[in-house]
């Protein structure tokens, strides 16, 4: 958006904005600029996404310090996705009414109550709060910390990218995070404690970092009154969107294979004891999709989806096939092409997202894409705790890499009709 200045009289009063919107937000509060903004909402999102993982290499030492069953890991883990969703669905939408930097400040705070959990309440119980705590946070987040980027890509140049930029954290977090915990838990005295104080530390500066970054959203005036997660989209998008929800929905069906049975499968079935080489499984297997996002920044929509959806269909094949053969790299190599082919395909459907709302209901309409997304994260994290507890972990992850890659080819090719 533009704005024209024009000379005023000495004297004159300063012009009022309009009753009908209030502005960007309070200005007065910023210190730096748009630019520099971006990039501490960026570094941020990061941080919060990479602490939402760090548990993942750490649930064996969980389960050897309260000594619970390993279907318990797949419970835990479900409470951080319906953390998440409920967050998604209750407030993920209500940063276009009150302004990114409030919601941003709140995510990052419940983050810290999360880890102070971690910490201090040491038992199952404890674990599945503090991982509920921690989903409520990233269900805040996520939506409201891609809307801000795009906004304050805009005002700095930088809004071709910043979807990119948006996506690429995202996916880069959540694979940063198993791999510090992996590595911290490997090599750092204390890896149920020390990966927390870091953690905590580092989120604490980010939210007092973004207590400086300029507002960007343009607030109605009056507030609207408080409702749940809808989306209000043109009818001529409403299909496009719903389509490119379903191939969210799959993408992040892979991660949420990979997340609940990595740790099963590789040190379960396969002997893997390091806490580092779990992390690492995971790490690769997130950070291939942010890596695949950079590499084909400038690649159009289209082959975007025809890449992403035919990786993931490979991938998977792999994966399904590592289960009988009891083969770590077969598993490895699936999980990484897989991983690649699912950044894609997400960076397309939160393309769809941006192009299909206003500024007005921008977080609206991310926040429902990500409720699809994390839909598609736990349906099979929950499954698969189900099918642990009465199957073998190889035929489990055989048998769910199959289902995962008719979703994914399904709503690959419904993504490119609609295109």
């Amino acid at each position: 958006m533009t704005t024209t200045t024009t000379a005023r009289p000495a004297g004159a009063p300063e012009p009022t904005v309009p009753s009908a919107v209030t502005g960007p937000g309070p200005r007065g509060t910023a210190r730096i600029g748009h630019g520099a903004g971006f990039w501490v909402v960026a570094g941020a999102f990061l941080l919060a996404m990479a602490f939402s993982t760090v548990p993942t290499p750490l649930y064996p030492l969980y389960q050897a310090r309260d000594g619970f069953a390993t279907t318990m890991i797949t419970v835990i883990f479900a409470a951080y996705a319906v953390g998440v969703m409920a967050a998604l669905y209750l407030v993920g939408h209500v940063s276009d009414w009150v302004g990114r930097k409030p919601m941003l400040v709140a995510a990052l705070a419940a983050e810290l109550v999360s880890a102070a959990l971690f910490l201090a309440w040491k038992d199952t119980a404890g674990l599945i709060v503090a991982r509920l705590v921690c989903g409520l946070g990233i269900g805040a987040l996520t939506a409201t910390a891609t809307a801000h980027l795009g906004e304050l890509g805009e005002r700095s140049g930088r809004g071709r990218t910043a979807g990119t930029v948006a996506t690429v954290v995202n996916l880069g977090g959540l694979a940063l995070g198993p791999l510090v915990g992996g590595l911290l838990a490997q090599f750092v005295a204390g890896p149920l404690v020390t990966p927390y104080v870091v953690f905590a530390v580092l989120l604490a500066v980010a939210l007092v970092a973004v207590l400086l970054v300029p507002e960007t959203a343009v607030l109605p005036d009056p507030r609207p009154a408080y409702r749940p997660q809808r989306v209000s989209l043109p009818r001529a998008v409403r299909a496009p969107f719903a389509v490119a929800a379903a191939g969210a929905a799959a993408a992040f069906s892979v991660l949420g294979v990979f997340t609940s049975l990595t740790a099963s499968f590789a040190a379960g079935t396969l002997h893997v004891s390091s806490h580092l080489a779990a992390g690492a499984i995971v790490f690769g297997v997130m950070a291939a999709g942010a890596v695949s996002q950079l590499a084909l920044a400038r690649v159009g929509a289209r082959a975007l989806v025809v890449l992403g959806g035919g990786a993931m269909v490979v991938g998977l094949a792999l994966v399904a096939a590592s289960g009988p053969a009891l083969s770590l790299p077969l598993f490895v190599v699936g999980g990484v092409v897989a991983g690649a082919g699912q950044g894609l395909v997400f960076r397309s459907a939160i393309g769809v997202a941006l192009a299909s709302a206003g500024p007005a209901n921008r977080g609206e309409a991310l926040a429902a894409m990500f409720l699809a997304a994390y839909a598609g994260l736990t349906v099979p994290v929950l499954a698969v705790g189900v099918a642990l507890a009465h199957f073998a972990a190889p035929g489990v992850l055989c048998v769910f890499a199959l289902v995962v890659l008719v979703a994914v080819a399904t709503s690959s090719l419904l993504m490119l009709r609609r295109r």
